[in-house]
C-alpha cells in the first residue's frame, strides 16, 4: 500500500516547500499580446446608490450561498483556493489557510487552522469566524455540512479538469471577493502563455509518450495519472501521449511489464523530491530497454505546478511542453 507521506501528498497538492528545489527547465515562450477585454463582473455595491446589495451563488455541490457583499474573512481551504485567492488580489482578505498550504510565500503569516491529514480541525475554522470559506474539491462533503450547521458560510469547489474550468474557477473567486477586473487581466495573461504553448506545439513532428510517475515506493509497480485527469490533458497539451492511458482509474499503479510493454519516450518524475533520480529509475529491473532510459529522457519534474488547480498549471504547461519539446523552445 501506498504510503499516506508521499503519493496523498501529490492527490491533495500538500507538498511542503523542499519541492522547490527540483531544477525543471526554464521554457522560452513568445506570449502574444491580446487586447484587454472589458470586465464584466458582479457589482457588490449599487454605483448609485451605495446600497450593499446580496450576491447569491451556487457551489458544485449544488449549496445556495448568500454573502452581503464582498467576502472580507476567508478561510482557504487548501493550496488551490489559497493560491487562486492571491493571484486575483484578495490575499489580504484571507484570515486563515490550512497547514501545508504555503505559496506564495506571504501566505505563510496567515493564520493555520491545522493539516486536513488529521481530524478536520473544524473548531479552528469557526473561531477564525469567516465570512467564507473556500473548500476545494479534497473537502469531503460531511465537513462542508458540519460547517454548515454551525451557520458557517461555504463554497465548494471541484477540481478543474482543463484550462477553461481553471479561468472559470478564478472568475467565480473574483465575483465572490471583488476582484473581477484583476481576474480579468490575470486569465487574459494566463491564456495568451497557454496559446503561445498551443501554437509552438502545433508544428511538432512527433508526440512522444510520456509516463508521468508519481509515486515509485514500490519501484517495480509505480503509481501514475490516468486517462481524464488535469495532467493527462497537460501531457497531450504540451505535445505528448500518456503512456498510461490504459489505465482505468485517475490513479493508479503501473507494473514494470506493462511499463516495458507501453515504451515511453520521456518519463517525468514527479516523485523527485523524495530522492527518486534518472539513475534509480534506470537500475529498475528491467527498465533499461525503455525508450525514455536509454535516451536520456529521464526527468525530474516540480509537481506543485501541475498537482495543485491553480495558475502555476500555465508554468507546468510551459515546462512540460519544453521537456517534450526542447528544439522548439529553444
Amino acid at each position: 500500500m501506498i504510503k499516506k507521506s508521499s503519493l496523498a501528498v501529490f492527490l491533495f497538492a500538500l507538498l511542503l516547500s523542499a519541492c522547490s528545489a527540483i531544477d525543471v527547465a526554464e521554457p522560452i515562450l513568445v506570449v502574444p499580446e491580446n487586447e484587454i477585454l472589458e470586465p464584466t463582473s458582479v457589482e457588490a455595491v449599487d454605483p448609485v446608490s451605495t446600497e450593499v446589495l446580496q450576491l447569491e451563488f451556487v457551489d458544485d455541490l449544488g449549496h445556495t450561498i448568500t454573502l452581503n457583499g464582498y467576502a472580507q474573512a476567508i478561510v482557504a481551504l487548501g493550496p488551490s483556493s489559497l493560491e487562486s485567492l492571491f493571484a486575483i488580489g484578495a490575499g489580504e482578505q484571507i484570515v486563515g489557510r490550512e497547514e501545508y498550504s504555503a505559496y506564495p510565500e506571504e501566505a505563510i503569516d496567515i493564520a493555520s487552522v491545522g493539516d486536513l491529514f488529521s481530524a478536520f480541525p473544524l473548531e479552528n475554522i469557526v473561531a477564525l469566524e469567516p465570512d467564507l470559506v473556500i473548500a476545494p474539491q479534497i473537502i469531503a462533503q460531511e465537513n462542508v455540512e458540519a460547517l454548515l450547521e454551525l451557520g458557517v458560510t461555504v463554497f465548494w469547489m471541484e477540481n478543474p479538469v482543463d484550462f477553461a474550468g481553471l479561468f472559470d474557477q478564478l472568475s467565480l473567486l473574483a465575483q465572490l471577493t471583488g476582484h473581477q477586473e484583476e481576474a480579468e487581466l490575470l486569465v487574459e495573461s494566463l491564456a495568451a502563455r497557454v496559446s503561445a504553448v498551443e501554437d509552438i506545439v502545433a508544428y511538432v513532428e512527433e508526440t512522444p509518450s510520456v509516463l508521468y510517475e508519481l509515486d515509485a515506493t514500490d519501484p517495480i509497480n509505480p503509481w501514475t495519472v490516468g486517462p481524464g485527469t488535469f495532467i493527462d490533458t497537460l501531457i497531450y497539451m504540451a505535445g505528448g501521449t500518456n503512456a498510461a492511458s490504459v489505465l482505468s482509474s485517475d490513479y493508479a499503479q503501473i507494473s514494470s511489464e506493462a511499463v516495458i510493454e507501453v515504451n515511453p519516450q520521456v518519463i517525468l518524475l514527479a516523485d523527485a523530491p523524495y530522492g527518486i533520480t534518472p539513475e534509480s529509475v534506470s537500475a529498475r529491473a528491467g527498465w533499461q530497454v525503455i525508450s525514455a532510459v536509454e535516451n536520456d529522457r529521464v526527468h525530474a519534474f516540480d509537481p506543485l505546478i501541475v498537482s495543485v488547480p491553480g495558475p502555476r498549471m500555465v508554468l507546468g504547461l510551459e515546462t512540460m511542453a519544453a521537456l517534450l519539446h526542447p528544439e522548439s523552445f529553444e
